[in-house]
């Protein structure tokens, strides 16, 4: 380890102090800076990452408190797709797989399905208003109804609907704790959407949601690929190269171990 004598020196006192001082103390002293000195580095050396931070970038799993193993990513193909996406970006993505698939075996619309397939991939990017971070990703690509659900599931969750059969999901006590009180951009979220047209749009997304974290169960892509195809308006330049609003979004996503 190298040493800054002056600086080291500088902790001591005095030159006269110093001077003064017996070997064995200075040993003592020397012994204490260096391992000030390695803590220091070692913390400033240490991927610190907050907890709203998206998968892709270290950010905690769902229901952890410390950042998962970044893994090496596989590069994307020239021309990127959404399927292209889930498989080299959002893979595993068991969560809402399993959420689109429990709408699809309930019979709903496909552009239910669709949406709860695609309600939280956007958690890879970032986790702090997903909803509307979500929202945003994909507008440009899928029909307005899908959008909205997605932007709007996310204040729903925290209130219960017993006429669809949705109440607040235990896992929120375990993360969020029982007392917890969702804040007041969240309820007035809620109301409005409560009273919109499209409610049932989003509702449906958190009904779904509550199915969807069974680690036994075994999905795939595959039984959504026809649906994709039908209501995801793929640019045929590849997501993240169209030129449009959120394409660094997907860029983001593509290059996530770009330092600028």
């Amino acid at each position: 380890m190298h040493i800054d004598r002056r600086a080291f020196f500088a902790t001591l006192g005095t030159a006269a102090a110093v001077s003064a001082m017996p070997s064995e103390t200075l040993a003592d002293a020397l012994e204490h800076h260096m391992m000030e000195t390695l803590d220091d580095e070692t913390a400033a050396n240490e991927l610190k990452v907050r907890r709203g931070a998206g998968t892709l970038f270290g950010g905690p799993a769902p229901n952890s408190t410390t950042s998962p193993e970044l893994h090496k990513l596989e590069p994307m193909p020239e021309h990127p797709t959404l399927v292209d996406f889930f498989k080299y970006r959002f893979a595993p993505a068991t969560h809402v797989l399993q959420s689109a698939t429990d709408a699809l075996k309930k019979g709903e619309k496909e552009e239910l399905i669709l949406a709860c397939l695609l309600h939280d991939v956007v958690l890879n990017l970032i986790k702090v208003d997903h909803g509307w971070w979500g929202a945003q990703l994909l507008e440009p690509y899928v029909p307005e109804k899908v959008s909205w659900g997605i932007r709007y599931h996310q204040a729903l969750r925290f209130f219960p609907d017993s006429a669809v059969g949705y109440e607040y999901p235990e896992l929120y006590n375990r993360i969020f704790g029982k007392d917890y009180i969702p804040t007041p951009y969240i309820k007035r979220a809620y109301e409005y959407a409560r009273n919109h047209k499209w409610y049932m749009e989003a509702r449906m997304i958190t009904v779904h949601d509550l199915y969807a974290f069974d680690p036994n169960m075994h999905v795939s892509l595959d039984p959504f690929i026809d649906i994709i195809g039908r209501h995801f308006k793929q640019p045929k330049e590849g997501l993240g190269y169209d030129n449009g609003p959120v394409a660094h979004m997907w860029r983001t996503l593509n290059f996530p171990d770009m330092p600028l």
